[in-house]
């Protein structure tokens, strides 16, 4: 039996729709956001097709790119140490929330190995790209280097296997510890390329194309990881951790992946953020 490439599985009118459309420079992006309003094509097929087209006809222009990418064809993940839990999935912007990702022993060490080195947490400038402190985010925090004790490595090497994305495209694990009231405001994770000081950051490493946040906590009230643009709240679970591209299926930053560590209430909320790159982080 034949199978047909997904071009070829496209009702005709809609390949020729593709071909004019990439030969009028229209961006695959574009062109798949049509195809998949209301359902009309899988997202999946549409970006497979239009790449088709593309590398069939126009090899110069920009097309797919490659990112991290959490599997959730089955309920659970397999890693070489662990069985994680599909818990929520949303195709665009891509995010996944995962549950069991680290066992309670796992997040009381990692929260009990980064205590004396609690600072409080600064956010890029975008003027010179230094740290710098801010009244919207106002948690304390620990960054820790790559690999530098067997119980960092073992969660980054775990990290990788869930996202295939190579531990070494990925920065530090940064410990999180949000006091009540506590709070980080709406923000993106990826950098502007259009501002100075994000851009010296891109040079490190590439774009920050995906980011993990791993609850090391319970909270009593409060704390969620919020999406405002889609209307997406997480509660924060011990164990559990929220992965999210923070580009499209192109390359481009996603502005529908503006999020906020929202005001703990009652309680304390640790969390373990990873941030993966584009390219080896250096």
């Amino acid at each position: 039996m034949t199978t047909l490439s997904a071009l070829a599985s496209l009702p005709q009118e809609w390949q020729l729709w593709i071909n004019q459309n990439l030969a009028r420079a229209c961006t695959p992006r574009s062109m798949a956001e049509v195809m998949t309003r209301d359902g009309r094509f899988d997202q999946r097929l549409a970006h497979a097709a239009i790449e088709e087209a593309r590398r069939a006809r126009f090899p110069d222009m920009p097309g797919l790119q490659a990112r991290p990418e959490v599997n959730t064809s089955a309920n659970t993940i397999t890693t070489p140490d662990r069985t994680v839990n599909v818990l929520l999935t949303l195709k665009a912007p891509r995010i996944v929330l995962l549950g069991n990702v680290l066992s309670d022993e796992e997040c009381d060490a990692l929260v009990a190995y980064s205590e004396q080195r609690m600072l409080r947490s600064p956010v890029v400038g975008d003027a010179e790209g230094k740290n710098e402190i801010h009244a919207y985010r106002t948690s304390r925090g620990a960054m820790l280097q790559r690999g530098e004790s067997e119980l960092v490595g073992r969660i980054e090497a775990r990290l990788a296997a869930l996202t295939r994305w190579p531990a070494e495209r990925g920065e530090g694990l940064q410990v999180l510890r949000y006091e009540s009231g506590n709070e980080y405001r709406p923000h993106y994770d990826w950098f502007d390329p259009g501002l100075p000081g994000p851009r010296k950051h891109l040079e490190r490493g590439g774009q920050r194309v995906a980011t993990i946040v791993m609850y090391l906590s319970d909270v009593e009230r409060g704390g969620a990881t919020s999406f405002p643009n889609i209307g997406l709240e997480v509660q924060p679970k011990k164990g559990c951790a929220v992965f999210f591209a923070n580009v499209d299926a192109y390359g481009t930053p996603d502005q529908q992946t503006l999020h906020a560590g929202e005001p703990v209430v009652a309680g304390r909320k640790v969390i373990a953020t990873k941030w993966l790159r584009e390219r080896a982080y250096v």
